[in-house]
């Protein structure tokens, strides 16, 4: 069956090309802009185009990214898993109910005015509405408060022993501080400025969406006296400039690494790694080392995928070996899995995933569709060709559901077209969608509380796609007041079991992918919020 998908791919994919080709061609004609002249700076192909820049709003990487770039956080996770300060320190009461922290000094942000713990009570409070680990701190919070201008005191009403870890987590969507003018924009808006206190300012007036984002030192930044760890530790800036540039094309993109057009390329194809490997002035290295999953969401809002039946039908379709094999196709950098909290962790278990184990079952997906009332209607699957990442995985799950008795409406599309689209609720005839994929750090998923994906809490707070199911919000309120980690493994397992069979999310599989640069470049980072661009230094 992968030869055929691999040529469907090839042949789908084919139709960016005309695209890709012309905005790699602006692209390289921004590298030769004379801005660039000015001082020292790091150029990088990232792994999509920046459109949406508030990363609050949205859960999409690039935005995370952006996010590290220009905001900072009160809490920081390091390369031992452990939870560091970074704007702020913090005190924990005896009866653990309530949280001081104590920003430090010599905050400010990008606009000469002093961070205030006024502002950060608001950015912790727009963070919590959206995100998961967030949503699940505040039904245990009774107040989150600016007692001083220097101090936040968070109260709860019964202790919960995840408020550090949900405050300081790395990856999206992350706690970031932005003053409260911006940080009081409702959570359906994007904000209007982009105003942080971090190591780097953004350029508003070079910022040219599917082209380039530019960033500056933020020279009153004072970074923290700690060695740099993963988010934690001291940001320091060692360049004038970073540059991400916009270059869907990934042929083009390691030509302008070679050439020295390019410093960094978050994401090479797979294809081409030995062309790296063999690559003198190059190195690769995989800066994640805990990997990615990759997987479909369904939209519960409208047919056919508001029939549990109809999503059972379409989970027993999907066969993983496939989708990896399109994606990545060397097996030393992908791994077939059910586990929805991640293979090879403390709550990896495969109960409720068996046909992913054994690779989908087509006669089983055609009988149970047959069996479930779905009367034709087509899926509209969101299929985008400018991130190499997820470009082969709509289209061979297109081709398992078609398979299965599906119509489906893969709709060629690019990735923030997705990111966009995919927080609309409207019918799919009306600009909203059946199925898109996503990828996901592996830490970020990997524990009931973090990963978003199994949430049920419908259309008020819940993750894109809105399913509603009671029973794994209890089961996530258990699992957050286990007495011991045993219990949280077994409750853990409840949890996946019901994901699978309500059919909140579809596990894909994991895979791991190396990023390259000129060896010009040295004080890289690794991490599960990478590739951030502090502690860079570039040599002439």
């Amino acid at each position: 069956m992968f030869q055929p998908m691999r040529r469907r791919y090839r042949a789908f994919a084919s139709t960016f090309a005309i695209s890709t080709l012309a905005i790699s061609v602006v692209a390289l004609s921004a590298l030769a802009s004379p801005v660039l002249a000015a001082g020292r700076t790091i150029t990088a192909v990232m792994h999509s185009d920046l459109r949406i820049l508030d990363p609050i709003f949205t859960s999409a990487y690039i935005s995370r990214d952006h996010g590290y770039m220009i905001y900072d956080t009160l809490l920081a996770t390091d390369s031992n898993f452990k939870i560091q300060p970074q704007m702020a320190d913090w005190k924990i009461s005896d009866d653990k109910l309530t949280y001081t922290f104590t920003l430090r000094d010599g905050l400010k942000w990008h606009d000469g005015t002093p961070v205030t713990a006024e502002d950060c009570v608001a950015s912790l409070k727009r963070w919590a509405a959206v995100d998961s680990m967030g949503q699940q701190m505040m039904l245990f919070t009774a107040s989150i408060e600016a007692t001083d201008p220097k101090t936040i005191t968070l109260k709860l009403k019964e202790p919960y022993a995840l408020v550090l870890d949900s405050i300081g987590k790395p990856s999206s969507r992350v706690a970031f501080m932005m003053p409260k003018r911006l940080a009081e924009t409702p959570v359906d808006k994007q904000i209007p400025e982009q105003i942080g206190s971090g190591p780097f300012k953004f350029v508003q007036a070079e910022f040219q969406p599917g082209v380039k984002s530019v960033y500056v030192k933020n020279t009153d930044y004072v970074p923290r006296k700690e060695p740099v760890s993963w988010t934690a530790g001291g940001k320091i800036v060692k360049v004038d400039r970073v540059e991400w540039i916009t270059m869907p094309d990934a042929q083009t993109a390691l030509n302008a690494l070679q050439s020295g057009d390019i410093d960094f390329m978050e994401i090479p194809a797979i294809e081409m790694l030995p062309t790296i490997e063999a690559d003198k002035e190059l190195k690769l290295e995989i800066l994640n080392k805990f990997g990615f999953q990759t997987g479909a969401r369904m939209n519960f809002l409208h047919p056919p995928f508001d029939n549990v039946k109809v999503r059972r039908a379409a989970l027993m379709a999907v066969n993983q070996k496939d989708v990896l094999d399109a994606l990545i196709g060397n097996p030393k950098y992908y791994k077939t899995c059910a586990a929805v909290f991640i293979c090879d962790t403390p709550f990896a278990t495969e109960i409720g995933g068996e046909s992913l184990a054994k690779g989908g079952d087509i006669a089983a997906a055609k009988k149970a569709l047959a069996e479930s009332g779905y009367d034709g209607t087509p899926v509209v699957l969101m299929a985008p060709g400018d991130v190499l990442t997820l470009k082969a995985q709509p289209i061979v799950v297109a081709q398992q559901l078609r398979e299965a008795g599906f119509k489906v409406d893969l709709q060629a599309t690019d990735w923030q077209t997705v990111v966009s689209r995919r927080a609309s609720q409207k019918p799919p005839k009306e600009g909203g969608w059946n199925m898109f994929i996503t990828n996901w750090v592996s830490a970020d998923v990997s524990n009931p509380i973090s990963n978003i994906a199994v949430g049920g809490q419908g259309k008020k707070g819940g993750w894109f796609g809105w399913a509603e199911d009671a029973k794994v919000e209890q089961l996530k309120d258990a699992f957050v007041r286990a007495a011991s980690f045993d219990d949280q493994k077994k409750i853990a397992a409840e949890i996946q079991k019901e994901t699978y069979d309500q059919v909140l999310y579809v596990p894909l599989g994991q895979y791991q992918a190396p990023s390259a640069w000129r060896k010009s470049i040295s004080g890289v980072i690794d991490g599960p919020a990478t590739p951030v661009f502090w502690n860079m230094s570039k040599s002439e």
